[in-house]
């Protein structure tokens, strides 16, 4: 009865905090100044430095400090499935000073726990989609599949008995291998791991066979042969990639690709968000950028509008809400 009331009390404080801010928003944020950006913009990413969101992350960040003649410092803060960084954020000012990368996970991880430190629907104004992150099921040499197909009947006769590498709970790996359960109807096993990087090093050695994996980081084992392509985890065949199957040719529905994007705190003016919106689209219609982050199997793509991409927050999150109950994975 105590925990119920002091959380009633809390939902009171955070909805009277909100209202505060709705109504202030109007003298303090009515219009962004005519010197917009006066001072640098902080940009939290948070993940560890090096993987793919950072990479991304640090790449846009360089040409917005160009467009908007202010610098953009990339601030990693991760933790907790990157709800660390990211409760950071929706905490912030929403003057225009503070906003973050995000990914699939940032959409997945409340959903994961009983007490999330954030809400992505409620808290976040969305500026743009930055690029989309095909995954691709692939496989070490040793196992003897050479298609999705093959996978799938070698599985089926082995349940429970091959494993597959993953990063941490809700993530990309994570989700994908569990909608290919679902929907091959088999029981491939996962094997958790703290993130990507020491997933890849045991699935190099052979200590776990599968893995999906972004392109980005599975493309140059792939290109040395040290892993062996099944399939991209894109609704068609990914253009980076012509020649490698999309799963959902041999398991219809199948569709679990990664995204990045960049978020602000809820309150943002408009303004500013079309402003950092717009130097988005010009970093993804960069020939070179778009040249450069296809050798790592990264597709760039801004949204239409912010607009756009609040609607595509909203989808995402209903349509990974729902591989989670399909897969019984519970708030912990």
């Amino acid at each position: 009865m105590k925990v119920f009331i002091i959380d009633l009390f809390l939902n009171f404080v955070r909805k009277y905090l909100y209202l505060v801010l709705a109504l202030n928003s109007m003298l303090i944020f009515a219009a962004p100044n005519d010197v917009y950006p006066a001072r640098p913009i902080r940009l939290i990413v948070a993940v560890q430095p090096g993987g793919n969101l950072d990479m991304v992350g640090r790449a846009v960040a360089e040409k917005i400090s160009e467009g908007l003649a202010q610098r953009i410092l990339v601030e990693n803060r991760p933790g907790a499935n990157s709800t660390i960084g990211l409760s950071a954020m929706a905490r912030a000012v929403p003057d225009g000073y503070t906003f973050a990368m995000i990914a699939q996970s940032a959409l997945v991880a409340p959903r994961m726990m009983r007490n999330p430190p954030y809400d992505p629907i409620r808290d976040f104004s969305a500026v743009s989609l930055i690029a989309t992150v095909p995954q691709m099921l692939v496989v070490h040499p040793s196992l003897p599949v050479h298609s999705v197909k093959e996978l799938i009947a070698f599985a089926k006769v082995r349940p429970g008995k091959l494993n597959c590498g993953s990063s941490g709970n809700g993530s990309g790996s994570h989700l994908s291998l569990e909608l290919f359960n679902k929907l091959a109807k088999v029981s491939i096993a996962r094997i958790p791991y703290n993130g990507d990087s020491q997933a890849i090093t045991e699935l190099l050695g052979g200590q776990v066979p599968i893995k999906f994996d972004n392109l980005s980081t599975s493309l140059p084992y792939v290109r040395l042969g040290r892993l062996r392509p099944l399939g991209v985890t894109t609704p068609v065949r990914s253009v980076l990639l012509p020649d490698i199957p999309a799963i959902s040719e041999m398991l219809p529905g199948y569709q679990m690709s990664v995204f990045n994007g960049m978020v602000g705190p809820t309150l943002i003016h408009p303004d500013i968000l079309v402003r950092i919106h717009s130097e988005i689209q010009r970093f993804t219609q960069s020939q070179d950028a778009k040249q450069r982050f296809a050798m790592l199997g990264v597709e760039l793509q801004a949204s239409p509008s912010p607009a756009h991409f609040s609607n595509f927050i909203k989808s995402e999150y209903i349509s990974l809400s729902k591989v989670l109950d399909d897969a019984g994975i519970k708030p912990e």
